[in-house]
């Protein structure tokens, strides 16, 4: 197994670390913005798994698409500057947007137009961001830094359902597009004019191979690795099998608790309160000295969670389990991504991380296929209880897969904290 072999640490890194994440942090909370007002207004006006799963689709097969490209160019070029031309071009497309809206022309299918163009924003952006913290930030301090990135969004969750809520019921939905624009211009310059980062290795070399023979390149790198082989099957399940939690909650609690916007307001609370806690949790604690461990122990909270909502008839007892849901979401996230930093090549970590984008964007719409026109005949409650029974099952094959909790081993130059 060929691990990341980082460059000397940056004296400055915790300046640039600064810089990087508040840039992310506000981009982030714009995009929140948008996100869910654009989720309750199709939720609140069609009420229809139908709709919803054509949202969802809209925001992920582009995404599924860019990614094998996008996962190359991390690897080729400049990633900030990536980064910047994604945020760039999602705000472009929200200013457009909140321009036909305001001309009157508000049908849904913009909406669903607006999540595509975004998720081809997100598709070039995921494989860069990925790829750039080891760029910045020390080896022995990533689990920390991905930590400390989850909490900021955990807060950015927090705040930004409220504030949208509040913004939707004073004024319209075109003024938190305009918000998404401002917030992705601050972004692009606090990234153009005051983060230096040096370019990788790669992107410093002439590139004489094509784009397809470099993504070859990271397929055959994944063939020959059991780690990424074994890691990404569990992930294609996993995903699958999230669908539902991710994604018709919203509807659940419209259609069996009520359609008012503060209900829908609380359950995203609930679940970044969770995300506050679990990313404060994992950034001090830094998890179990087997990585694969806490991934672990993480996954059966989420499949009981998923189970308790499926069961639970009293709203206030279900935006409990949907923080406790919340709290295990960095605990999961942060070791998944650090094992990925740590145990692939610098030259390789954009393309591992388009093809894990692959999987992510390919087996959600996957599992909103099944679940969610099911979930138009069929209570919701029963396909969280079914899912979250089978997250169960595939935590304890994660837990005691050898080739697995191998790789979660801490590297011999890093001490746990």
């Amino acid at each position: 197994m060929e691990a990341n072999d980082h460059v000397a640490p940056n004296p400055h890194w915790k300046k640039n670390i600064i810089l990087f994440l508040s840039s992310q942090a506000i981009s982030l909370f714009g995009s929140f913005f948008v996100q869910y007002a654009m989720m309750w207004y199709i939720t609140l006006n069609t009420q229809s798994g139908i709709m919803m799963t054509l949202y969802i689709i809209c925001g992920f097969i582009p995404t599924f698409l860019l990614s094998p490209v996008a996962g190359v160019w991390a690897d080729r070029y400049n990633r900030k500057l990536l980064i910047i031309y994604a945020d760039a071009l999602i705000a472009f497309a929200t200013l457009i947007l909140a321009v036909v809206f305001l001309m009157g022309y508000n049908a849904t299918w913009l909406l669903f137009l607006m999540a595509a163009i975004r998720a081809v924003g997100a598709g070039i952006q995921t494989p860069a961001v990925g790829a750039i913290l080891p760029q910045i930030v020390p080896s022995d301090q990533l689990t920390r830094m991905n930590g400390i990135n989850g909490s900021l969004h955990a807060v950015i969750m927090f705040v930004s359902p409220m504030v949208s809520a509040a913004l939707l019921t004073m004024s319209t939905i075109e003024m938190i597009f305009f918000i998404d624009v401002i917030t992705a211009m601050l972004a692009i310059g606090t990234l153009l004019f005051f983060l230096k980062i040096p370019l990788h290795e790669k992107a410093s070399e002439i590139q004489k191979t094509s784009y397809f023979s470099d993504f070859k390149e990271g397929l055959i790198y994944i063939k020959n690795n059991d780690f990424l082989k074994k890691f990404f099957l569990f992930f294609a399940f996993f995903f699958i099998l999230m669908a539902p939690a991710a994604f018709l909650t919203p509807l659940q609690v419209t259609r069996s608790f009520g359609d008012e916007v503060w209900r829908l307001t609380a359950i995203e609370i609930a679940f970044s309160v969770g995300m506050m806690a679990g990313g404060g949790m994992i950034a001090s604690w830094g998890g179990f000295t087997n990585r694969v461990h806490t991934m672990t122990f993480a996954s059966f909270i989420m499949g009981a969670c998923t189970l308790a909502l499926g069961i639970i008839p009293n709203f206030w007892i279900y935006l409990v389990f949907m923080a406790l849901f919340g709290v295990a979401m960095p605990i999961f996230n942060t070791p998944t991504m650090v094992l990925v930093q740590e145990k692939v090549n610098e030259n390789y970590l954009g393309r591992i991380f388009g093809v894990f984008g692959m999987i992510s964007t390919s087996m959600m719409p996957m599992g909103m296929l099944i679940f969610g026109p099911i979930a138009d005949v069929v209570k919701i409650e029963w396909l969280l209880v079914a899912t979250g029974l089978f997250i169960l099952i595939l935590a304890m094959l994660l837990g005691k897969n050898k080739v697995l909790i191998q790789a979660g081993k801490p590297q011999l130059n890093e001490s746990h904290k």
